[in-house]
């Protein structure tokens, strides 16, 4: 089972203010002993959403609006990816995610279970992403 735990934005990481040395440091400690535990997948900040953009597809047609966004609860400031055997073992995990932007700012973090091939249908579409898949792991 893989789970997707994001950082929710907030008005500091959409400033573009990088975290302090404190804050690095705890979450190198989380996700080393992810990868110890070899649960992890993969991990990453986000730039803020100044340096982004969305498609909205509408009618037919596709268009491009550029960031910054201004409903930061929408956003994600970072995520990191876990595989492992059931839902409470990724709980387990994320009650131990440091404070996303350390002890005396509020934070918050989401957790998502991703599909899996298994979950779908069979179908020549899904086996498509199967093939795809072993190609690229």
């Amino acid at each position: 089972m893989r789970f997707m735990i994001m950082v929710k934005a907030n008005a500091t990481s959409e400033s573009g203010a990088m975290p302090d040395e404190s804050l690095i440091a705890a979450m190198a400690t989380y996700h080393e002993e992810l990868a110890k535990a070899g649960v992890l997948l993969d991990a990453s900040g986000l730039q803020p959403s100044s340096k982004g953009w969305r498609v909205r597809y509408s009618g037919g047609k596709r268009i491009v609006v550029d960031g910054p966004f201004t409903e930061t609860k929408e956003l994600i400031a970072g995520y990191t990816l876990i595989q492992v055997r059931s839902r409470d073992e990724a709980l387990e995990w994320t009650r131990r995610f440091p404070a996303p932007f350390g002890e005396r700012e509020d934070g918050e973090i989401e957790v998502r279970q991703l599909f899996e091939f298994d979950d779908f249908e069979p179908s020549d579409a899904v086996e498509r992403f199967r093939e795809l898949d072993s190609k690229l792991g």
